[in-house]
């Protein structure tokens, strides 16, 4: 695969409880642990929130894709994404992703495919895919 872009950031500090930064300064941010995992949580986010925001941007980019190869126009959609973290039974953690899209106006079939198709271009589906349990529902 050649790259189309490449996106850099950098984590300082102490990892979760740190700084992350986009190569271009776009990003720049403070990080805390969540409460849920020992941590101050408060208003600062962590890798899952950030990670959850790119999955449902990129998913919802591939969903209208699709649906513009079928004439299909979508109005009003959103995509929620969202990711959890937990031990694994073979050690060390993981990653589960719900993917969540409304679709008003479509009927069950229709919506089914759009997002079936969705999570085949996707590249943060590709990327999990095999890896991380992802569930898709439709609102």
């Amino acid at each position: 695969m050649t790259a189309l872009y490449t996106a850099s950031a950098t984590a300082t500090g102490d990892g979760r409880s740190g700084h992350t930064r986009s190569s271009d300064g776009v990003l720049d941010l403070d990080l805390a642990v969540p409460k849920e995992m020992g941590g101050p949580g408060g208003h600062l986010t962590n890798p899952e929130q950030l990670f959850a925001a790119g999955y449902a941007a990129c998913f919802h980019s591939a969903l209208k894709r699709v649906a513009s190869s079928q004439k299909i126009t979508l109005t009003d959609t959103a995509i929620t994404v969202d990711v959890g973290i937990g031990p694994r039974e073979q050690g060390g953690f993981g990653l589960t992703v719900a993917i969540e899209a409304e679709l008003p106006g479509l009927d069950e079939a229709t919506a089914q495919s759009l997002i079936d198709a969705a999570h085949q271009l996707c590249p943060y589906s590709n990327a999990t895919r095999g890896n991380v349990d992802v569930t898709l529902t439709i609102a």
